[in-house]
């Protein structure tokens, strides 16, 4: 059996028979809060505190009752020189959580590069991650909990983020994203009440349109309408945490394909990652997301759009007073907002034609970084990305705000 087609059954497997996988999944939010290899509901004193980093746990709430959790970041004892510089705000990718920023060494991870470089590191952690804390009202036993899509991590959570850091540093935030964090933040980025309150923004694997992925595994489960079986079976979480699901992931990983392989036929070939790390990384990845949220994925690749989530044509004129999903328009995003793009020839999901699109759309002309070989992972887990991606993306910053003089 290939990884694709094993990987395939075991997502099938897990998403279509949640039942089966762990009759504690619904349980309430310390159950979804909970990292398998710690039990620590604290992000701070699971990965960054270990690493000698001073760290302290936040938490603001969204319009929508959402309760997220930041964790804001500074230099480990003895590398900062200088004053703390600007805030800067770190928006993790589908199925991760703010741990993404700080699974390697210091000396690779972009939460602690930036740290040490003297930014004021603030870290995101969208509704329903493992680091975020629940709804005012409902809980994750609740559909409701999870009737959300990437259209309101953007107009909601990210908005939320981004008020609260600039409220508490008063100063403009610094905004980066990886992913689906670019998803969100594009959009934000379309609202004048949003944006104002950033000062550039640095995008690694820059997503708005996805018509062009080349995955096959993605696109076959997109033409099969797997999402719409999903919703319409009535499943609204989607949690490969599940004691089945990583018992089905470690065998996999111990056995049957090689993880590397694996994640290769999702992301692209990815060139620079320790692959020898996979299952540590598989100790904090993936993270719950919402079935919507998969389907509005799944709903631009099959459309060619950047839009809000289409309800269909008599839900749509409901809510937003049209027959169409409105469109997320990249010419509304401002040209004095300074944007950096690193992107790679090897990424099956960031296709180097939807990033041009997204270029050709948006009013101001972004500095861009081109890696050939690198794909959709190795912009974060590269342990070469210091050297290859990050001192850019800090030269970038420093162009543009005043920051504290930091160790190389």
């Amino acid at each position: 059996m290939s990884p694709v087609t094993f990987l395939a059954v075991v997502l099938c497997t897990v998403i279509l028979f949640p039942k089966l996988t762990y009759a504690g999944e619904l349980a309430g939010i310390s159950k979804t809060c909970q990292s398998r290899s710690t039990g620590t509901t604290s992000l701070c004193s699971h990965l960054i505190e270990p690493s000698g980093y001073p760290c302290s746990e936040h938490s603001t709430k969204t319009k929508d009752g959402y309760l997220l959790g930041l964790q804001r970041v500074s230099s480990s004892i003895g590398k900062l020189r200088g004053a703390k510089g600007p805030p800067v705000l770190l928006l993790h990718g589908l199925f991760m959580g703010g741990d993404s920023w700080f699974l390697n060494s210091p000396d690779e991870s972009l939460g602690f590069v930036l740290a040490d470089q003297g930014f004021d590191v603030w870290v995101g952690n969208v509704r329903g991650t493992h680091w975020s804390h629940g709804h005012v009202t409902l809980s994750v036993e609740d559909k409701d909990f999870w009737d959300w899509s990437w259209q309101e991590l953007a107009l909601f959570d990210l908005a939320e983020m981004i008020r609260y850091v600039n409220a508490i540093t008063n100063s403009k935030v610094f905004v980066v994203g990886h992913s689906q964090g670019t998803i969100m933040s594009l959009a934000a980025f379309t609202q004048p009440e949003i944006v104002k309150m950033v000062a550039a923004a640095a995008l690694l694997c820059p997503i708005s349109y996805l018509d062009h992925i080349t995955t096959p595994f993605v696109r076959d489960m997109v033409f099969m309408h797997l999402d719409g079986i999903m919703v319409d079976l009535g499943f609204h979480q989607l949690n490969f945490k599940s004691d089945f699901g990583t018992r089905m992931m470690d065998m996999m990983c111990d056995s049957n394909v090689d993880c590397g392989d694996l994640l290769a036929s999702i992301t692209g070939k990815n060139c620079c990652f320790n692959s020898s790390r996979v299952e540590y990384y598989l100790d904090n990845e993936p993270h719950p997301s919402s079935a919507k949220n998969l389907q509005h994925l799944f709903q631009m690749i099959r459309k060619g759009t950047f839009a809000k989530y289409d309800y269909g044509l008599i839900k749509n004129l409901k809510i937003y007073g049209q027959l169409k999903a409105p469109n997320f328009d990249l010419s509304h995003i401002p040209a004095s907002l300074p944007i950096w793009m690193g992107y790679g020839g090897n990424d099956a999901l960031a296709d180097m034609k939807d990033v041009q699109r997204t270029i050709k759309e948006l009013q101001s002309n972004p500095d861009m970084l081109y890696l050939e070989n690198y794909g959709h992972i190795d912009f974060l887990l590269s342990i070469y990305a210091k050297r290859d991606v990050y001192d850019n993306m800090i030269s970038f910053f420093r162009s543009y705000g005043n920051h504290g003089s930091a160790s190389s």
